[in-house]
């Protein structure tokens, strides 16, 4: 499958560009910024810069090389959008997701002003490609209003990892909504009260909920179940129907 992703909500990953830096305080823990340092002393050549923001054009094309249709997270150990990305790489990374758009791309960043300037320059966002935001506390609720006005058609917010309660939500124009609690040894703890609160406001401005973990020491440590369930709900997409270039076998997907 490649970059097969533990992550719940994609399927896999895949890293034009890796390394970041902090700007609130939901980056705080960072797990890339972690995973980076180990896989450096791995020896993973990918990562011999550690954490520092670096491109890497020969993943460039990773995409293209993928047959079966599947979610991919953009930049799971990086932000597409970070201050150091050159625009023309950025266009290159849209281009190819453009091009190989059997797949459905979802990159989040917590630079919605930078992916709002883009993409209004970009033009219109193909449908298979998700624009989404982060927002940890509500100081930061201001993203949401930034991406509101990206030109694509699903908009969605990951409010994880959730550090405190939001208040009131205006999701307007925002299709999906991820909730999680913090991972990592030094993890902060999430309240029910907060998550719940999100997942009211989803079912009342018709937003899907998809609660990812409450976390712990690791991700899966407190599981999944809020309230007796799972809840794993997705935009509604229109399906299409193509043909695995392997197998000739016809492929359901959701664009």
């Amino acid at each position: 499958m490649g970059d097969k992703s533990a992550i719940q909500w994609t399927d896999a990953t895949w890293n034009p560009s890796t390394g970041c830096t902090k700007v609130s305080p939901g980056c705080k823990n960072c797990y890339a910024e972690r995973l980076s340092h180990r896989l450096k002393m791995m020896g993973n050549r990918k990562y011999k810069k550690g954490f520092k923001f670096t491109l890497h054009e020969d993943a460039l094309d990773i995409p293209l090389k993928w047959n079966r249709p599947r979610k991919i997270f953009v930049n799971s150990m990086s932000d597409l959008f970070h201050e150091s990305m050159p625009e023309d790489f950025l266009e290159k990374c849209f281009e190819v997701m453009t091009k190989a758009d059997w797949h459905v791309y979802q990159i989040l960043t917590k630079r919605p002003e930078r992916m709002l300037a883009f993409t209004k320059k970009y033009g219109k966002i193909p449908n298979h490609i998700w624009l989404g935001t982060s927002v940890e506390l509500e100081l930061y609720k201001h993203r949401i209003d930034t991406l509101r006005n990206v030109p694509a058609k699903i908009k969605f917010v990951s409010f994880e990892p959730l550090l405190g309660p939001l208040g009131e939500l205006n999701l307007e124009g925002i299709t999906w909504a991820i909730v999680g609690g913090e991972s990592g040894p030094a993890f902060r703890q999430v309240e029910a009260e907060w998550i719940r609160e999100i997942r009211k406001q989803c079912k009342k401005q018709h937003v899907a909920f998809f609660f990812k973990q409450w976390g712990g020491i690791r991700p899966k440590s407190g599981g999944r179940i809020l309230d007796g369930k799972e809840w794993n709900e997705y935009p509604k997409m229109k399906t299409k129907q193509i043909t695995d270039t392997k197998s000739s076998k016809p492929i359901l997907i959701t664009h």
